[in-house]
């Protein structure tokens, strides 16, 4: 009987060129700054050098090394190119030795002048956004429609909201209600209701919205979510229609609504999925592009919050859009700890 030998897998091997690379980029103090600077955010190169107060050029170069070892990605937002931390390493065997650099790295603190820059820059972004509604407030409708109309995913969002709370709840959070429309599915809902726009001229849409609705529930607050107002408020829910795109910080914003949100409670996203059609920046006053629905979950769950129900619609203007639910997952850990202690 013929017999054929026994072929065990070859072992992978690891490519000296890709340790060496890693190695000559985390071997600079201001690649480790860069590093721990783009651990949620997204910059571009002349952010990061006003952050950094690094010449262009440098930062260029810094930025190049840091690319070709598989520590950032590139993503294109209309004409600029933002960088971001890699989600997986260059080669699979780095893994180790890379998220014990990235996670020393998330353990030193940002010096204060950087903070300071920091603010700077998402200040200018933020103002960018602030003037363009406060230029349009009379266009939104016009402006929405060009994109996405609150027809198209109103719907859709208002029953993801009452199969999470069938019963309704106590309190409600829209963030950025724009016109209102989403109001008129939250008031009979809950008890209480507050919308919060840094928008004064959108929030007396949403107002008269209200107004002309008979919507009695509703408390209207001028502000963004950094507000010392909400520290010590609590919602069961929060709503964030078509807004992240806008905002000068996405992984921010999962994080200062997480701290806000109820044991249990539940936030409600509907956003563009990621898109190219550059000329919504300038008609629309767009920040990003729309994001992967992979960009919200890691944001979520690095608030501590847990991916849950989600639904996509593809409309014919070639824009996608998603809405996602997010579940304070702190309290289910804490729950299902009791659970097993009892």
């Amino acid at each position: 009987m013929n017999s054929t030998a026994l072929q065990l897998p070859v072992a992978p091997t690891l490519d000296s060129s890709a340790l060496a690379a890693l190695c000559k980029a985390s071997g600079d103090a201001l690649r480790l700054e860069i590093l721990r600077l783009l651990s949620r955010d997204s910059f571009g190169v002349l952010e990061l050098s006003q952050i950094l107060a690094t010449p262009q050029s440098g930062m260029s170069h810094h930025l190049k090394i840091l690319t070709k070892a598989g520590l950032l990605a590139t993503r294109r937002e209309g004409n600029s190119i933002f960088y971001r931390r890699a989600q997986l390493p260059a080669l699979a065997l780095l893994e180790p030795l890379q998220r014990a650099l990235l996670e020393t790295i998330d353990a030193m603190p940002l010096d204060s002048a950087i903070n300071e820059r920091i603010h700077a820059v998402q200040a200018e972004r933020a103002q960018r956004s602030q003037q363009f509604f406060a230029e349009n407030a009379a266009h939104f409708r016009e402006q929405q429609e060009l994109i996405a109309a609150f027809e198209v995913y109103g719907e859709q969002a208002a029953e993801m909201l009452a199969g999470c709370f069938p019963r309704g709840g106590a309190s409600a959070l829209e963030v950025g209600p724009g016109e209102g429309a989403f109001l008129a599915h939250l008031s009979p809902h809950f008890q209480r209701v507050l919308a919060l726009d840094n928008s004064s001229a959108m929030l007396e849409q949403a107002q008269q919205f209200a107004r002309a609705g008979g919507l009695r529930n509703i408390e209207f607050l001028h502000g963004d979510t950094t507000d010392a107002r909400l520290i010590d408020r609590k919602f069961d829910c929060i709503a964030l229609n078509m807004v992240l795109h806008h905002v000068p910080s996405p992984a921010a914003i999962f994080q200062d609504l997480a701290r806000i949100l109820q044991p249990q409670g539940t936030l409600i996203v509907t956003e563009l999925c990621r898109h190219d059609q550059l000329w919504a920046q300038q008609a629309c006053g767009d920040l990003w592009l729309g994001f992967e629905p992979e960009d919200l979950t890691q944001w979520a769950q690095a608030a501590g919050l847990s991916a849950g129900r989600s639904a996509y619609l593809a409309q014919r203007n070639g824009f996608r859009v998603q809405i996602r639910q997010f579940i304070n997952a702190s309290t289910i850990h804490s729950s299902n700890a009791l659970a097993k202690g009892n």
